[in-house]
Order: C-alpha cells, then sequence, then structure tokens
C-alpha cells in the first residue's frame, strides 16, 4: 500500500512546477478545449465547488487571449459559466433584485418575496446540463451575450433544466428555442401586455409552462409547421415568438382559421373589422365576457385588438412577431411587425403615414419593459451574428476583465480593438469611455472618444443622441457653453422632420434644464422656443411631455396666472 502512494505522489504534477493554479497546463491554453477537460472540472465541482475553479480558469483564459492563440473565446466563456455556478444562490437573488430597482422593471405580477436557498447555482444544473452547455461554444457565446441584467439567473438556468429534463432529445437540436424560452419565462410579464385594454379576468396575462411551450414549437419545426425555420432563428428572434398570452388551442385555432402566412402576415391586421362605434363611444377596454381569438373575428374591434391579433396568429404560425403602440395626431394607436420569408423585420403593419405616429414602443419580453430604438433596429440588422461581431465581443470582454484588476492601459488597448473590429458594438464604447477615464481623465480625451461615438452611431437616432448629450456636458465642463448648445440644437433639426419622439425628448431635456438654472422670464423665452420649434403640428406626445411639464412647474412656482394661459393656449394640440 505505500508503494502504491508514493508510485501515485510521483505521477501527480506538483502545483508550481509547469502547471497553473487548478491543474490547467500552460500548452492546454493553445489547443482546443477537451470533453475531458470539461468532465473533469465538473465532476471535480461536484464535491469542491466551482469557486476553486474560477481563478485558474481566469487565468488560463487571459493567457490564451494575451498570446492570441484563437482559443479565447472558449477558455472565457468557461471561466464564466464556473464563475455563474459558483455563484451563491441567495447573493444570485440579491444582486438580480438590486439590478430590478435600478432598471425601474418591478412590476405588481412579480413575487413580493424571494426565499433563501443554501448553496451555489451549480444545484440548479444536472451533470448531464453541465456538460451539455459548458462545452458548447457557440450555445455559451449565446448565453452570456444576451443575458440582462434583469434576468433571474437562478430561474434562467432552473428552466433550461426543467426543459433539458423533459426534452433531452430535442434540447440539442434547439437551444437557442431553449434559451429564448428562459430569458422571457423567468420573470412573470407585466399587467399591461400585450396590451392593456382588456380586463385581467379575461385575459390573465399568464404564461404556460416553460417545458410545455418548448415541446410545442419544437414539434411544429419538426412537422413542418412552423413557417420560419425555429432551428436557424437566434434566441434573440425567439424571444418575440414564444412570448404567448394564449393557450395552444389557440395557436392551433389561428393555423386553421388565419389564411395570411409569411408573405401577407400583414392582411391579418385588416381581418377584424375596425369598430368606430366602439371609439365613438369611449369604450377602449374590450367588452365582451372573453378574448378568444374567434371572438374578435367576430365581433370587430379597435387598433390594439387588430395588433393582437395578428401578431398571436403570427406566432402560432412559428413566426416571431411584436406590437407596437404609439402617438399620432389623433391620439394613440397599435399596429404590429413580423419576421418575413426574406429574415427582414416588417415592424408597419397597420401603422398609417397620414396619422404622422412617432417611433413606435413595443414590449421587450425578456425585460417586459419597452424595447429601446437601437435595439430594434440592431434585431432588424442582424449583424450580431456577424464573425467580427462576435470577436469584438470578445476583445470587450476581456477589456472589462482588465478594468476589474486595475489593468487600464491593457483594457484600453483590448477595447479599441474591439471598436476598430464592429463600430456597433455599444458595450465596446461604453468599456472605452471607462477605460478612457481610467488612463487619462483629462476632459478632451473623453470628448474624443464621445465625438468617435457620435460619429459611430449617426445611424441610430436615440444612441446619437445620448453620445452627443454627454458630449455637450463635457463641453460645458470645459467652459464651451455656445459649442454645447450648438450641438443639441443640430441634433434637434436633424430628427425634427422624421423622428418627432426624439425631437419631442431633446426639447423636453433642454426644457428641463432651463428650469432648473434660469429665471421664469427665460424659461418662459425658452418654451416659447420650443413651441415655433418642434411643438409645430406636433402630435399628442409633445403635450404630455413638453406642454403639461412645463405647466405644472410654473404653477409649482407660485406663477399661477401664466400657467392657466399656457393651458389655455395649449388648447391647440
Amino acid at each position: 500500500m505505500i508503494q502504491r502512494v508514493l508510485l501515485l505522489a510521483l505521477l501527480l504534477p506538483l502545483p508550481g512546477v509547469g502547471q497553473e493554479p487548478g491543474g490547467i497546463l500552460p500548452e492546454e491554453y493553445s489547443r482546443a478545449l477537451l470533453p475531458a477537460r470539461i468532465a473533469a472540472l465538473v465532476d471535480q465541482a461536484a464535491t469542491q465547488g466551482w469557486v476553486g475553479a474560477v481563478p485558474g480558469l481566469r487565468a488560463a483564459a487571459l493567457a490564451s487571449y494575451e498570446t492570441s492563440t484563437g482559443y479565447a473565446p472558449a477558455w472565457y466563456y468557461l471561466y464564466r459559466w464556473a464563475d455563474l455556478l459558483a455563484t451563491p444562490y441567495n447573493k444570485a437573488i440579491e444582486h438580480w433584485v438590486q439590478a430590478v430597482g435600478k432598471a425601474g422593471s418591478a412590476h405588481p405580477n412579480m413575487a413580493r418575496m424571494y426565499e433563501a436557498r443554501p448553496g451555489s447555482l451549480s444545484a440548479q444544473l444536472s451533470r448531464e446540463l453541465q456538460l451539455a452547455l459548458l462545452g458548447n461554444a457557440t450555445f455559451s457565446s449565446e448565453f452570456f451575450t444576451l443575458q440582462s441584467p434583469v434576468d433571474s439567473p437562478p430561474q434562467v438556468l432552473a428552466i433550461l433544466q426543467k426543459i433539458f429534463q423533459v426534452e433531452p432529445a430535442l434540447f440539442a437540436d434547439y437551444q437557442s428555442l431553449a434559451l429564448a424560452i428562459a430569458v422571457v419565462y423567468d420573470v412573470p410579464p407585466t399587467p399591461n401586455w400585450p396590451h392593456g385594454q382588456v380586463n385581467p379576468t379575461v385575459l390573465p396575462r399568464k404564461l404556460p409552462p416553460p417545458e410545455q411551450v418548448f415541446a410545442y414549437f419544437a414539434k411544429l419545426d419538426r412537422t413542418n409547421g412552423a413557417m420560419q425555420h425555429l432551428r436557424r432563428l437566434p434566441a434573440s428572434e425567439l424571444k418575440f415568438l414564444v412570448d404567448i398570452a394564449v393557450p395552444f388551442s389557440e395557436l392551433d385555432w389561428a393555423r386553421k382559421n388565419v389564411p395570411p402566412g409569411l408573405a401577407d402576415l400583414a392582411k391579418a391586421y385588416d381581418m377584424i373589422k375596425y369598430r368606430k362605434d366602439r371609439l365613438e363611444q369611449n369604450k377602449h377596454l374590450w367588452p365582451k365576457p372573453d378574448y378568444r381569438l374567434a371572438t374578435i373575428l367576430t365581433e370587430g374591434g379597435i387598433c390594439v385588438d387588430q395588433a393582437y391579433f395578428a401578431s398571436t396568429a403570427g406566432k402560432a404560425k412559428g413566426i416571431p412577431t411584436m406590437m407596437f403602440r404609439s402617438a399620432g395626431l389623433d391620439g394613440w394607436h397599435a399596429w404590429f411587425g413580423y419576421l418575413d420569408a426574406n429574415q427582414r423585420w416588417q415592424l408597419d403593419c397597420g401603422r398609417y403615414a397620414e396619422q404622422k405616429f412617432i417611433s413606435g414602443l413595443a414590449y421587450d419580453p425578456q425585460t417586459w419593459g419597452d424595447i429601446n430604438d437601437h435595439e430594434l433596429l440592431f434585431i432588424t440588422e442582424r449583424f450580431r451574428a456577424l464573425p467580427t461581431y462576435q470577436l469584438s465581443v470578445i476583445h470587450t470582454a476581456f477589456a472589462t476583465e482588465y478594468l476589474h484588476t486595475g489593468q487600464p492601459k491593457l483594457a484600453l488597448k483590448a477595447v479599441r480593438e474591439a471598436v476598430n473590429r464592429d463600430r456597433r458594438n455599444l458595450d465596446a464604447w461604453n468599456t472605452l469611455l471607462k477605460a478612457q477615464a481610467a488612463v487619462d481623465d483629462d476632459p478632451r480625451a473623453r470628448e474624443g472618444v464621445l465625438r468617435e461615438a457620435v460619429l459611430a452611431f449617426q445611424k441610430y437616432p436615440d444612441l446619437e443622441i445620448n453620445f452627443s448629450r454627454q458630449l455637450a456636458e463635457v463641453l460645458r465642463l470645459r467652459g464651451e457653453t455656445s459649442l454645447a448648445g450648438f450641438e443639441e440644437k443640430r441634433l434637434g433639426k436633424k430628427y425634427q422632420a422624421d423622428r418627432e419622439d426624439l425631437s419631442i425628448q431633446q426639447a423636453a431635456e433642454m426644457l428641463e434644464r432651463s428650469m432648473k438654472a434660469d429665471d421664469v422670464a427665460t424659461q418662459i423665452r425658452n418654451y416659447n422656443k420650443v413651441l415655433d420649434g418642434p411643438g409645430r403640428g406636433a402630435s399628442i406626445d409633445f403635450y404630455d411631455k413638453v406642454v403639461m411639464p412645463f405647466i405644472r412647474h410654473l404653477a409649482g412656482q407660485g406663477q399661477v396666472p401664466a400657467a392657466l394661459a399656457f393651458s389655455s393656449s395649449a388648447a391647440w394640440l
């Protein structure tokens, strides 16, 4: 027995002698991850936990990146999995609750209390699923790229486990579908989804069991019932398919009774007879005791019912869809969009140009908040599947690691490579600003980066305005108030014609700054300038975001006669 122990001791490498912490040999950094390596890590973590593996995997990822082996992404995502699975369950819940609070995404359908549990997140996944996920670089990239701070890590992992346990054979073919369901179903939907003009007793807003949704759509695709090839779509688009507010029987009915398909789905909107009488009688809430698609088709409805009917019918056919709502000259309106046969999003189905509706709002089912302008454009352009963008993501990830370890110069070098690979990587630009500030906090250096960002995102109005606003702040910090004002006016004029919503937002922010810093006479002059600019011919949104806040401000300052005068003069809206 003694001889056997001594022999094993001689065969095992000593720490620090040709081997890095965590038992990873330096020569492993320059080659693909082997299934045996991943299996060994999973088995070791089963007895010792994932915490001990994190430093070694992180070091391996950095070493692979710094030596440009080409295998850095695989090591990086393995490190990220280890770090995630090592996270204590209670700590994950705490951080998630904080993120929800910061984002303001809490809503009444969410639980008020979350039960504490011992152990780490690794308990959410079986050994078999850990092996399947950790060894899949493509899925790992999609998983960590898609994650939002308001996704609940315990629930996302638990849903993946539940789907895998029920449908292990299908899981391998439909991993993006499983991921889409996990990030949508981890949190209950908001009470106003898919729209707020139907009573909750008629439309309960309850999602079906996630494993059943997975089985339903996977079967639909495998039997050629889906009009999109679901295995080819990323989770970022599939999440607009799986957000269903109806029983499966409703989807089955729609496939049989709603003729329009992938080539002409927009026609489904006009299948619903428009009920002008409801609008004239101010009956915006659905008046019938049920909200089945067949009932809507029989009874007719207003725009939200048309959009709901068409978007639900699209999902029934395996087509990702989304509903939009917006303000126009005559009030609020709803329409829908869908992913067409050419893999392009058609976003104006039921939208009427003559009403001058501003950019529409749609729910992001992953967060249950409104999807922002640039994210919608990013989805439609589909550039995030490009290899150059994926490289940009990896460079940004390592830049973030360097920032966390106090190496800003290395972070700056990495993130510069990121924006060079793809200038549409928003995270890269935000990381670049952080790295630049850590290396050199000179406002002129920040100004230079912001001017680059403004140019990089001139196709994306909300991002251009965001970086331009930061640029104006830096200019004011340097005492360049005239240049700051010029930058703000430039964007106001640029988007006044075709992006009234952004012009209104810009006007509201300029007026808000005036209300904080100027005397009342100057505030009124600025308000009148706004009325003569973006206020001319504006939609009801201008009244809500500019006129009423200013009137309330005047009243709060004791300027009641002026507030009443402006309130009367606003009747033209």
